[in-house]
C-alpha cells in the first residue's frame, strides 16, 4: 500500500512538473509570436504538396483551422486546397472539451464561439484524411504544445481509431524549443512545417 501511494505521489509530480515546463514553454513562446506578429512570414503550398507526395498520399479532405491570435495564415493554403477540388472542412469545439470538423468553403460564414475562435456555421460533420495542425511550440521530434486545452490531442486520437489521418503542424521557425516534455496523452505529429522547413 506504501509503494502505491509512493507510485502515484511521484507519478503525479512527474505530471505537475510537465504541465509547469508546458505553461513556461507557452507564456514564451506566445509573447515571441506576438512580437513577430505583422512580419510577412509565409507556409508554401509547395511543401505541403510535397508532403503529401512523400506520403503518397490520395487524400481529399482537409482539416484546417481560421487563424486566430497570430497563427500560421492558413487562409491562402485553404484556398489552393480548394482550387485543387479538396473538400475542406474547419472545427467546432463541443462540450465535454471536444471537438469535430465541419463542411466550410472560403465564401461561406463563421460565427465567433466563446473563445474567440471564428467556426463555420456548417452543422455537416466531416472527418479529415489530412489535419492541418496549429503550434504554439514545437520540438525535433514532432511533439508540439498547443494552448492547453488538449483538443487536438483527443480529436487526433479519437478519429485514428477508425481512419489513417495525416497530421501536419504549421508553425513559424522560431516557435522551435529545445525538448517538450510529453505524457501518455500527447500525440505526436507526422510532419511539422515553418516557414523555413519541412520537419
Amino acid at each position: 500500500m506504501k509503494f502505491q501511494v509512493l507510485l502515484k505521489k511521484q507519478t503525479w509530480e512527474i505530471c505537475l512538473k510537465i504541465i509547469v515546463n508546458k505553461t513556461e514553454i507557452r507564456k514564451k513562446i506566445l509573447d515571441k509570436r506576438r512580437k513577430n506578429d505583422g512580419k510577412k512570414f509565409q507556409i508554401n503550398f509547395q511543401d505541403i504538396s510535397r508532403i503529401l507526395q512523400k506520403s503518397k498520399s490520395a487524400r481529399r479532405i482537409v482539416g484546417g483551422y481560421y487563424p486566430y491570435n497570430s497563427e500560421v495564415d492558413t487562409t491562402k493554403i485553404l484556398k489552393e486546397f480548394e482550387k485543387k477540388r479538396y473538400l475542406i472542412s474547419l472545427p467546432k469545439i463541443k462540450k465535454n472539451f471536444q471537438m469535430d470538423f465541419f463542411q466550410w468553403s472560403s465564401n461561406d460564414p463563421l460565427s465567433i464561439n466563446k473563445y474567440g475562435i471564428p467556426e463555420p456555421i456548417s452543422d455537416k460533420i466531416i472527418y479529415p484524411d489530412i489535419l492541418l495542425v496549429p503550434i504554439v511550440a514545437f520540438d525535433k521530434n514532432l511533439n508540439r504544445i498547443g494552448y492547453g486545452g488538449g483538443f487536438y490531442d483527443r480529436y487526433i486520437k479519437r478519429v485514428k481509431k477508425n481512419k489513417n489521418i495525416l497530421t501536419i503542424g504549421l508553425a513559424y521557425s522560431f516557435q522551435k524549443v529545445k525538448k517538450i516534455k510529453v505524457n501518455n496523452n500527447d500525440m505526436k505529429l507526422n510532419f511539422i512545417l515553418t516557414n523555413r522547413k519541412i520537419k
